[in-house]
């Protein structure tokens, strides 16, 4: 048996230590050096004068019922740590005889409704002891309890801490038994699978638990043959498909209450000392946040029981309309907690903790702990009504034949068992030639890898238990459920084996553990790549419209380019390690490295478009990614005022228009006109870009939010926040907002450099609105753009459609990047979309519309009918050197309607079929797929036919897009 030594540095309770303890698997052991400090700390005479009675017998708060002997001996192995962590006077007499009662097994009847009443009880048991004192080796005398030694075990919480982590640990093993049970379930009721294809999402949109249980339930269940998608048995039923959700919650609760039992129980208790006011606010704090995860179990639990209550039921059901003979009582059921039964014991423990403010836990804890052991024998009887259906189904299988309904019955459609009735019929030999007989040993039901083993493990180990060596006897379900919740337990010495079974299924390189690739990338289908090139190829063709060129630069600069440019932002540089001597971060955006570019080779004057990945270590959200594309598009060089801003956000908005994404709208500032506002309202100069960066937040918080920033963590007065509120809350039309800025009253004319920007503004205004575009523009003051690098216009644009993606474009000019390399200043302006935004918008169009994209552009598809590979070869090969974009397959003539499906559904439009006859008589069968028609051409003449009917089908496609 193992030894846990608890008090001493370095040792730490957990949840599984005190349920082991608890359990009498661990025996508990005081660290001497602990003991020895504790007894220094405190002396007899100091401790004497405040000595307190003993405590009554008869305490009305102690009437009631009593806590489980497992449940005290968990509350004093938590009451014993806190004792020799304890900073009060305490006297090692206290520990010593708690560690005394948990090594004799002594039973202490400690109350069930608080932790002050167990410590009170806890305090008589002390002082009526009358064993053997030369253990302790003190005299009876030394027998009681001081005020702070008291005040130190009521404000431990030990009870509540204690059963708490009962509960921790238990459903830490129910959540897997719990898994293990689930997967046999559905391969008995041979379920629709499609309930666990859920997939880790890369943009952070899914709950990471959830599709665990979703990858480990299809680890389970692989290999089977008796759940597949195409199954239609009980795909329906909620207690099936909900299975990653319900699991994942209940994970999700575990761990969140594991880290606040290592907290909880290994805390340090204050006593009585001046701060011990503060210290009381604090631990009732604590107690109720561990009360809260406690409650989220105890709701977690009720979903398990009854989800699994209804499994049970349907695998019941099914088994007795499959089977005359023995049907499977309802005994089992009856003597098993039900959902009701669920339902209404966390009735009473959210009525206790939140309308009766059960503020000690201890009652509430206590029928969780309840709880979770009802719902371990629902467990169970859903694992006895699964295996006893499997078991039929082998049977079924066995003698070839299944279960038919009486002469006259009518088929029950509506109960979703008739759907699975059906599937038990024989299909052993289908595929077989005639005649050909059944391989013995082929008569047992495949099931998946990781639901056969748990089986077989289960069965072994039971029917061991029940049966012993005579295997003969007929053993009824609900002796297989009572069994079964035994080893369901955690402290069943054979427990451990399912629980490593289980480790080495899911944990195996075989295969369902899927690779996953890190948060915030993403891998592109066949179909988004489509959708990607289509709208690269609209980009690249508006950015070549207004004569820009194309250059790249690395992947990665010095991280001396970089830093410095970004202001707050820069944290989200991704550093790399030195691996060539030189310190090196993945590009932030493409802005930086075209100045860099600039200044390395001396370019004064350049129009540049650059589409390409950049990275940010960000944390991602819905449309935010770590690794994505920006297409960007500058304008570097001496101009007319404002020549380059106005082309650069027209620019924008054809991009926007062309891509057809639907309602946005461009935001737009000016940074001078900006840092006047500030200097108008009394900000520090120093603090311009930092409060600029709390500004930039407006879109996503509420000025109440951002104005606390402000005054709380970036240290501007109430006042000087108020004023710059008074500006930033102001947008609308820019016309009509720069008539207001200029009006005479106004600040703004006051100050040189926002005089400036408003002159630019009405010049960028009056190009915009001669083009058209104006009516895209709104003039918004809380534009802040946070990059140190921008010094004018700036802008952003939002999609104001119903997919909620943010910003997907944004911009400004930068006249002083260029000269941060070079000391040569080189003025620029320009604009980056958000590609990976605009994607986004884009699909969720498509899937709106119902419109698949198409992801190959294969004009013809060649098929041969036949075996003859080099034939096929030739073919293809004149179709690709006329510049066909051509597929080609071998097939026989019963197969043929597979390639004409596979054409339909590529989208292919044309299909070429070559068969003995045409090769001989050097013809060719032409399809058109869409029209259903087919006509003979010559050998020689296909490639010329094909180019003229795809011409035409293009040239009609270009009347249509005209008219």
């Amino acid at each position: 048996m193992a030894t846990v030594v608890v008090g001493g540095r370095g040792s730490a309770l957990s949840a599984e230590t005190i349920y082991n303890i608890a359990y009498g698997l661990s025996t508990l052991q005081l660290d001497s050096s602990a003991l020895e400090k504790i007894s220094q700390s405190s002396s007899r005479s100091s401790l004497s004068v405040d000595k307190i009675s003993p405590p009554g017998e008869n305490a009305s708060e102690e009437n009631g019922p009593s806590l489980s002997k497992v449940e005290s001996r968990a509350a004093l192995v938590v009451l014993a740590n806190k004792l020799l962590q304890s900073h009060a006077r305490m006297r090692s007499v206290i520990p010593i005889f708690i560690e005394y009662v948990l090594k004799k097994d002594i039973a202490l009847d400690l109350p069930a409704s608080s932790d002050k009443a167990v410590a009170r009880a806890v305090a008589g048991a002390i002082y009526s002891f009358d064993g053997d004192f030369s253990a302790f080796r003190v005299s009876r005398d030394d027998f009681w309890v001081s005020a702070e030694e008291m005040d130190v075990m009521e404000s431990s919480f030990a009870a509540t801490v204690g059963i708490s982590a009962l509960i921790v640990y238990s459903s830490s093993a129910l959540a897997v038994v719990a898994d293990a049970v689930a997967g046999l379930s559905c391969e008995a009721m041979q379920i629709n699978s499609q309930a666990f294809d859920l997939e880790p999402s890369s943009e952070g949109f899914s709950n990471k638990l959830e599709t665990d249980v979703a990858c480990d339930m299809r680890t389970l269940l692989f290999g089977s043959r008796l759940v597949s998608p195409k199954n239609l048995g009980f795909d329906g039923d909620s207690a099936f498909f909900s299975i990653p959700f319900v699991h994942g919650c209940f994970r999700e609760d575990i761990k969140l209450a594991q880290n606040k039992i290592r907290i909880e129980a290994n805390s340090m208790v204050f006593g009585n000392s001046p701060s011990r006011s503060k210290q009381n606010t604090g631990d009732t704090m604590q107690l109720q946040a561990l009360k809260k995860v406690i409650l989220s179990i105890a709701m977690s639990l009720q979903a398990i029981g009854k989800n699994s209550f209804r499994r049970a039921e349907c695998n019941m059901q099914v088994y007795n309309s499959l089977e005359a003979d023995v049907k499977l009582s309802e005994k089992s059921f009856q003597n098993c907690p039900g959902t009701g039964d669920l339902k209404e014991r966390v009735e009473l423990i959210f009525r206790k903790a939140v309308i009766e403010n059960d503020s000690n836990g201890v009652f509430v804890t206590s029928q969780v702990y309840g709880l979770l052991q009802e719902s371990r024998a629902v467990l169970a009887l859903e694992a006895s009504c699964a295996l006893s259906l499997l078991g039929l189904r082998e049977k079924l299988v066995a003698i070839g034949t299944s279960k038919q309904k009486p002469p006259g019955e009518k088929e029950n459609t509506n109960d979703g068992f008739s759907a699975v009735e059906n599937s038990l019929k024989p299909q052993e030999n289908k595929g077989k030639q005639r005649g050909e007989k059944k391989k013995k040993g082929n008569q047992d039901i495949v099931m998946g890898k990781g639901t056969g083993m748990v089986r077989q493990l289960v069965i072994q180990i039971v029917q061991r238990r029940i049966l012993g060596e005579n295997t003969h006897i007929n053993v009824s379900p609900e002796t297989w459920a009572q069994e079964l919740e035994s080893y369901f337990d955690p402290k069943d010495p054979e427990f451990q084996m399912l629980l490593e079974t289980m480790k080495t299924i899911l944990e195996s390189n075989e295969i369902r553990r899927l690779p996953k690739i890190p948060k915030g990338t993403r891998d592109f289908k066949p179909e988004q790549m489509a959708i990607r090139e289509k709208a690269f190829g609209i980009i690249a063709g508006v950015f070549k419209r207004h004569g820009a060129v194309a250059i790249d630069t690395p992947v990665f600069e010095l991280r001396e380019t970089l830093m410095g440019k970004y202001g707050e932002d820069s944290k989200l540089i991704y550093d790399l390690a030195d691996q060539g001597g030189e310190i090196c971060s993945l590009r932030y955006d493409l802005t930086v490295p075209f100045a860099r570019y600039l200044a390395m080779y001396s370019i004064s004057n350049l129009k540049r478009y650059h589409i390409a990945r950049v990275y940010r270590r960000d944390n991602p959200s819905k449309g935010r990614y770590r690794e994505f594309y920006q297409c960007d598009f500058d304008i570097a060089g001496q101009y007319a005022s404002m020549v380059p801003d106005f082309e650069v956000i027209k620019v924008l908005t054809e991009l926007l228009d062309e891509l057809d994404i639907g309602d946005y709208e461009v935001k737009l500032n000016h940074r001078k006109l900006l840092d006047g506002m500030l200097e108008i309202c009394g900000v520090p100069k120093e603090k311009f870009r930092t409060i600029c960066s709390a500004i930039d937040k407006l879109d996503k918080q509420a000025w109440e939010q951002v104005r606390k920033e402000m005054v709380e963590e970036k240290g501007l007065t109430p006042e000087t926040a108020d004023s710059i509120g008074s500006f930033v809350l102001k947008k609308g039309r820019p016309l009509e907002m720069l008539a207001k800025l200029k009006q005479k009253d106004s600040p703004f004319l006051k100050h040189d450099s926002s005089v400036l920007a408003l002159q630019e503004l009405e010049t960028l205004f009056n190009y915009l609105n001669q083009s058209n575009c104006l009516d895209k523009i709104s003039f918004d003051l809380s534009l802040a753009r946070g990059l140190d690098y921008y010094t004018g216009v700036i802008y952003e644009a939002v999609f104001k459609g119903t997919t909620q993606v943010g910003s997907i474009a944004a911009g400004g000019r930068y006249d002083n990047l260029v000269g941060m390399f070079s000391g040569k200043q080189v003025p620029a302006v320009g604009v980056s979309l958000g590609i990976e935004r605009v994607f986004t918008i884009m699909e969720q169009q498509e899937q709106e519309l119902k419109k698949a994209s198409r992801a190959t552009q294969t004009e013809v598809l060649a098929v041969v009918l036949g075996d003859d590979m080099g034939v096929a070869i030739k073919l293809v090969s004149e179709l690709w050197a006329g510049k066909l974009k051509a597929e080609f397959a071998l097939t026989s003539i019963k197969k043929i309607m597979k390639q004409i499906q596979y054409a339909l559904e590529s989208g292919i439009p044309y299909m070429l079929i070559m068969g003995e006859n045409e090769l001989k008589n050097g013809l060719i069968q032409l399809k058109d797929i869409r029209a259903n028609q087919q006509d003979e051409v010559p050998r020689d003449k296909i490639v010329e036919e094909l180019k003229q009917r795809l011409n035409g089908s293009n040239q009609s496609a270009v009347q249509t897009v005209v008219q």
